[in-house]
Formats: C-alpha cells, structure tokens, sequence
C-alpha cells in the first residue's frame, strides 16, 4: 500500500479545494493522498466558519478525484444545521466514512467550542486498502481514543492536525517530541501504523510546525516531514509488521 502525505499551508477561504484537487491528481499513483486538519477551510475561521463551511454535495469534485485514489482530509462541514470539524474519507467516487472531532480543544489559543459542534464516535470502516481509523489532532489527547483505537479491527489509523508550534527551546519543539510520543504509544497499543499529516503556514498570530509523519506498528519513525515547510512525501507501508506486533502482543 502506498500512500502520500501533503502537508500542506491551507488559506482561509474556498481556494482550497482548487489546490487540494491539484495535489491529489499530482500523487494519484499513490493508493491513499492524505491532507491535514482543516485543510479545505483554514483553522482561524470564527464567525466567517458558518459562510466557509462545506455541505457534503459542494464536492463532488473530491468524490469524482477518487476514482484515481483515496483521500483522507479535513473540513469544516454543515449536518443538520451544525457545523463540525470532520475528517473525510473518499474512495471509488464517494464518501465512505466522516469522523466529527470528539474532543474540541477551547483554552488559551484554541476556541473550537465556541464555534463547532462536538462529534460522540470514533469507529473504524472498511476501506479499499483495510479496516482503518480516523482521528482528528486533540482526540488523540485522550486516553480514551487511544483505548478505542486498540480495541477496533483498524489496520491504518489517519491522524490529522494543526497543531501550532509552542514550546521551543535549544533542541527541538517541545509539542513535537509530546506529539511523538503520542503517536508511537497509539501505534505500539494498537499494532497499526498511525499516519499523521499535520499543517504548516501562518494564521493571525499561530504558527503551525508540520512534522507530518508515519509510525510503524512497531513505534518506529518510518518518515518525517520538514518543520514550518510545505512539502510532501509518499511511502510504501509493510503490512507484515502489523501481523509481526500483533502476533508479539498475543504471545508475550
């Protein structure tokens, strides 16, 4: 299975979806094209989120994009007269599965509360390619998800973020190395790989730091994105790891 990471500095408006459909016929050799958080809406949105949220039928055009690969990405979409921060997956011209955000960060720089409506489920779906998962940036958090994620069939779990950059120091960024570990305790716990594809660019004030990266199912850093740059990579999955973890966890 081979899938393209795109992380990508999404803007504040619908323009979005033009680059977006670019970048997917760009990497259509890959079997699953993987965007950030947010990635056809921008993350700032406020009051302008009820004019720049998406209904499901406004695209078609990702749906018909499908037919070349899958694609996982984030939008600001309306269901019944509310609006959440979905992550959506499309194949074969339709859209298979959405997951709304469970947990919506409203602290210090963060006010998703005021504004979206809280999602209630995580479950794995049946895709071309596997079981797999979704999972938006904050629910990844909560001990909770993680528990949920180890308990599904999922093969593949998608994370997608933007995650602002904080805690610099001399070394490194300090959400970087928590993210990290975040990501190999979800992959180690589930036996998946977990693919996170996380943001760049700047919004009124928030920079977000990329990093966008992919874990096997034995914790290892397999790839890494650069910091603060758009950019991109493919890589082809070894799903023999996933039956090797599995079969360590039921054995020793």
């Amino acid at each position: 299975m081979k899938i393209a990471l795109i992380q990508s500095a999404p803007k504040l408006n619908r323009s979005n979806l033009h680059d977006v459909l670019r970048s997917v016929y760009e990497h259509k050799d890959a079997d699953v094209v993987i965007f950030p958080e947010l990635a056809l809406s921008g993350y700032l949105l406020q009051d302008k989120l009820y004019e720049d949220a998406w209904k499901i039928e406004e695209l078609n055009e990702l749906s018909l994009a499908s037919n070349e690969c899958d694609i996982v990405i984030g939008a600001a979409l309306w269901d019944e007269g509310k609006v959440y921060n979905c992550a959506l997956y499309f194949s074969k011209g339709q859209v298979i599965h959405i997951h709304r955000k469970n947990h919506l960060p409203t602290y210090g720089m963060f006010e998703e509360g005021r504004y979206f409506t809280a999602g209630d489920e995580i479950t794995s779906f049946m895709t071309p390619y596997g079981e797999a998962i979704m999972v938006v940036c904050e629910d990844v958090w909560r001990a909770e998800t993680i528990a949920a994620i180890a308990a599904s069939e999922a093969q593949i779990v998608y994370v997608l973020a933007a995650s602002p950059a904080r805690g610099f120091n001399d070394e490194e960024l300090e959400i970087q190395s928590q993210w990290d570990a975040l990501l190999k305790t979800t992959a180690l716990l589930s036996h998946n790989y977990v693919v996170f594809v996380n943001r760049v660019g700047f919004e009124d004030g928030l920079g977000f730091w990329g990093g966008s990266r992919v874990v096997s199912p034995m914790g290892a850093v397999e790839t890494v994105l650069p910091l603060f740059e758009s950019s991109w990579t493919s890589i082809e999955l070894n799903n023999s790891l996933q039956k090797v973890g599995r079969y360590l966890a039921k054995n020793f």
